[in-house]
């Protein structure tokens, strides 16, 4: 019997059997299902499986943690099954099928906005910080420190900060001023079609040459003459799309549907000619004529109808029922609307207060998971789960604290949803504003208005205090003696009998000590922080994220050691195994599967001798980025073999193949 035929078969059945199964295919680490009915699967044996090392749902695929040897059983399983498997293409399209429209459309469109999040995050940050040093008068006339009657800010005070207020809305304007050329590039790149006329059309929504978005309200006639285009038979006035985020959505796929038409019809002998002419110039005159306007209404009316609900004499009622189903949100995939909605708000007010409660719902799950932790202190299992689950929670990625943890136990989940809802009531009763969106969880007070920190560290409280509260007490009637790691304890124990002395032996020899050096050149950081619940969470055991430094494109081998594990189709991760028994996995960038091998290259095969630095892959950090995804490379340990102690150094810029990173013995 092959060394996963056992669990393959249970796992056949544990997901509803052959009749259950829409397609199958698997990547470095996971199998993904799509399944007809995600009910039928038995989500708790399936993690009693030896062989898994967890499950979640994300995109309509039902996907299982198996860990480096998820090749072999991903052969051994379609064997036993007599399902053919199918390429990432083709189970994406399933999953696809799987969900219904609205899934899909915010599925799409949260692919649209993932690219652009880095750049909304340090706009937020940037605009934090310039409020900080501007907006808040900590000086008064004497120049004495005096913030309850201050009249000047830093920037008023010192020159140098004074430049620095000025200079760094370069970068604040040119983050949210200019998001149309990100967005209509986003969209190019998500929908297939030329990411360039993209930004072509995202660069007309903003040229200087028209009259900019923001001062249509107090522009003179002067301004509208000089601004308005006279076509004879028609003319209009030249107005600029800066910050809108419903007129570049729209525009953006009036460009994509053209190109995809103009490309189908076109001869390929004139189509490098034709359909950039005729799907662009088109666009642009639709863009300014229809949907812009169109867009435009629309994107305020949205804006329009949120501020209303946070600032009526409703908001308190609004903001809890927002505080207590945004965790929900985040499971379907729905909240990525919000990230819309927030860009929308900060570009017409200047500020967002749909934000604030976002961050504070992470905070409420991720307290929620740590009374598990104090609940499950004896369950080993539990806490390689809990622990990890809880930081990526307070850092703001919610994935694993949800699916690992809390809609697991439930009651945790429910718990969160409350302490989120008093904390969001609070918020939104004093009128929490944030500057834009920002690092989820705790970090998020940074782009809280300055004003308004004392009253958001006490909502952060809050969403701490309550979800923990609610989910111990809970939890001290819900969770069984099992659950709590106290059957196997006792079990390992029992009472009253003596411990068995132990027979004499010869002391076993020291192990000899080892390092593993940097695979990649970049920064080092804990794996705590890769934005992958499945790597984040810990499922496949600990150790480091790397994020590259600017340049760096190659992947060399921390230690020498047997090549176990490759990628042919998408090259993108490797796994090794030391002499030891010590297995690494090294994988580069997040859900880069899904490249199918563009910007990658393999230099080893499965079963090759390497030594320590030599080169395992090359990769183009460009190339990721454009496909949307992240750089972010996991390192992990996922068996000790006969190390008895690892430890992971991180917090500093290392050099492949030199700077030492992981030390065992």
């Amino acid at each position: 019997m092959a060394k996963y035929t056992e669990d393959a078969g249970k796992l056949l059945d544990l997901v509803g059997g052959k009749e259950n199964i829409s397609a199958v295919t698997h990547c470095m680490t996971r199998m993904r299902f799509v399944l007809v009915d995600e009910g039928k699967a038995d989500v708790k044996a399936i993690e009693d499986l030896p062989s898994a090392k967890g499950t979640f749902t994300q995109a309509g695929q039902f996907q299982v943690i198996i860990g480096n040897d998820v090749a072999d059983f991903y052969q051994e399983f379609t064997a036993i099954s007599g399902i053919e498997g199918v390429s990432k293409e083709a189970a994406k399209a399933a999953a696809g099928a799987n969900q219904n429209p609205l899934q899909r459309a915010m599925g799409v469109l949260g692919e649209i906005f993932a690219p652009l999040i880095p750049a909304l995050i340090c706009g937020g940050l940037i605009l934090g910080f310039r409020n900080i040093i501007g907006e808040v008068n900590f000086f008064n006339d004497a120049g004495a420190f005096d913030l309850e009657h201050g009249t000047q800010s830093i920037a008023d005070m010192w020159t140098f900060w004074n430049g620095m207020y000025s200079f760094l809305w370069v970068i604040g304007e040119a983050v949210f001023h200019m998001l149309p050329v990100g967005i209509c590039w986003s969209v190019t790149r998500k929908m297939g079609t030329t990411p360039i006329l993209g930004i072509v059309l995202g660069l007309t929504l903003v040229s200087p040459q028209l009259l900019n978005g923001f001062s249509v309200a107090s522009a003179t006639a002067e301004d509208i003459a000089a601004h308005t285009y006279d076509f004879d038979f028609y003319s209009f006035v030249g107005t600029g799309y800066q910050g809108q985020v419903i007129a570049a959505l729209m525009a953006a796929f009036v460009l994509v549907w053209l190109e995809k038409f103009f490309t189908k019809v076109t001869p390929e002998v004139v189509r490098m000619i034709v359909v950039p002419f005729m799907s662009l110039v088109p666009a642009v005159f639709i863009a300014h004529l229809v949907v812009g306007p169109i867009g435009w209404a629309i994107g305020n009316g949205i804006a329009e109808v949120v501020n209303w609900g946070l600032s009526s004499d409703i908001r308190v009622l609004f903001a809890a029922l927002f505080g207590a189903l945004y965790a929900p949100l985040v499971m379907t995939g729905l909240h990525h609307m919000t990230n819309a909605i927030d860009t929308q708000l900060v570009n017409n007010l200047g500020y967002t207060t749909l934000w604030p409660m976002i961050a504070l719902s992470n905070i409420a799950q991720g307290s929620a998971v740590l009374a598990m932790i104090v609940l499950q202190k004896k369950n080993e299992r539990a806490q390689q789960v809990n622990i990890p689950a809880c930081i990526s929670c307070y850092l703001g990625v919610t994935e694993p604290a949800l699916f690992g943890v809390n809609l697991k136990y439930k009651f945790p989940l429910l718990c969160g949803m409350a302490g989120s809802a008093v904390a969001a009531m609070v918020c939104t009763g004093l009128s929490v504003k944030a500057l834009s969106i920002g690092v989820g969880g705790i970090p998020g007070i940074l782009s809280i208005m300055f004003n308004y920190w004392g009253v958001f560290a006490l909502c952060m409280a809050i969403a701490i205090v309550i979800p923990f509260v609610l989910t111990f007490i809970v939890g001290t009637k819900q969770l069984s003696a099992e659950e709590c790691g106290m059957a196997a304890l006792e079990a390992a124990s029992p009472a009253g009998a003596a411990a068995p002395a132990a027979p004499a032996a010869q002391a076993a020899p020291a192990a000899v000590p080892g390092e593993l050096v940097a695979p990649l050149t970049g920064a080092v950081k804990p794996i705590d922080e890769m934005p992958d619940p499945v790597f984040s969470s810990k499922c496949m055991g600990d150790g480091l994220m790397i994020e590259p430094a600017p340049g760096a494109d190659a992947v060399v081998a921390p230690a020498d050691a047997t090549v176990t594990v490759t990628m042919p189709a998408s090259n993108h991760a490797v796994g090794l195994t030391l002499d030891n028994g010590m297995e690494l996995l090294i994988h580069v960038g997040i859900d880069t599967v899904d490249m199918g091998g563009d910007g990658f290259a393999c230099h080893v095969a499965q079963g090759d001798r390497v030594k320590a630095g030599q080169k395992l892959l090359s990769f183009s950090q460009d190339k990721i980025r454009a496909a949307g995804h992240p750089t972010a490379t996991a390192f992990v340990v996922s068996a000790t073999g006969s190390a008895t102690e690892v430890s992971f150094a991180s917090g500093m810029d290392a050099q492949a193949g030199s700077t030492p990173v992981v030390s065992f013995k």
